[in-house]
């Protein structure tokens, strides 16, 4: 049922391409101030489902509120406005390649605001520096970046216009597990600092062990069980199982292995 409390929500939506369906009937809610991820195998549609979200893809059927708003019937005022609301930090990081990293994260500024130069530089460095990055990062090239620091560049110009919805796309993935910590604290650490509503897409179990509300399971075409891990793990669906299955240890993916600091 649609309330005021759910930031997205998501009624009978049905993808298509061609003759190969990827969403059939898909209903999904988020809730405001939470974060959810969305995880499903190879091919559930999850990276389609985003790009719906963010109006880069229109599906086929069905409807998609954000803020009360549905999609299809915005106006390109109305769609200007509602993208100020949210960020998006794409899988790979989607960085302009000839631009420094300052210069990346003052785009949204300066295509949304009227601040003069001087001030956006200087948001822009501010944002960087809560991402964790170093000053000299700044006026790098995106292709002098280790994978990690991509990463916190592309979290930095997502939150560039302070966003109330945050979008994540795959935000470990490509990333050895020391760098993989570190965004999921970075996750927790943002989350807190501006209240957001956070949609990440993920298939890294430390990361919805540890930073997630609730997972949404995607698979058949809809969504299969949606709620706290601790609730998954129990979850009779094979689907959903599967996501708690360590095929090489043939066990459970242990809650216990996760680092404490994971489980704040």
């Amino acid at each position: 049922m649609a309330t005021d409390d759910n930031v997205i929500e998501l009624r009978k939506v049905g993808t298509r391409f061609g003759n190969h369906v990827v969403h059939a009937d898909l209903d999904l809610d988020v809730r405001r101030g939470e974060i959810l991820a969305i995880a499903g195998g190879s091919g559930s549609g999850k990276s389609v489902l985003l790009r719906e979200m963010i109006l880069l893809h229109q599906p086929s059927s069905g409807s998609i509120r954000l803020f009360g708003d549905d999609l299809a019937t915005l106006s390109e005022t109305q769609t200007h406005a509602l993208r100020q609301r949210w960020g998006v930090m794409f899988q790979k990081g989607g960085l302009f390649g000839a631009l420094t990293v300052r210069a990346n994260v003052s785009l949204p500024l300066r295509e949304h605001s009227e601040l003069d130069d001087t001030t956006i530089d200087e948001i822009a460095e501010w944002k960087l520096a809560l991402t964790g990055l170093p000053p000299d990062a700044s006026l790098k090239l995106p292709g002098e970046l280790s994978g990690g620091m991509i990463k916190r560049a592309a979290l930095a110009r997502a939150l560039a216009l302070d966003p109330e919805l945050l979008f994540l796309d795959e935000p470990t993935a490509g990333l050895d597990p020391a760098s993989s910590a570190g965004v999921d604290e970075l996750i927790l650490s943002t989350h807190a600092l501006y209240g957001l509503t956070v949609v990440m897409i993920t298939h890294d179990l430390g990361l919805l062990w540890g930073v997630s509300h609730r997972v949404a399971v995607l698979g058949e075409g809809r969504v299969l069980a949606i709620g706290t891990m601790e609730e998954l793990s129990h979850h009779e669906h094979p689907i959903v199982q599967a996501y708690f299955v360590d095929t090489r240890a043939g066990r459970p993916g242990a809650k216990e292995e996760v680092p404490a600091w994971k489980t704040r």
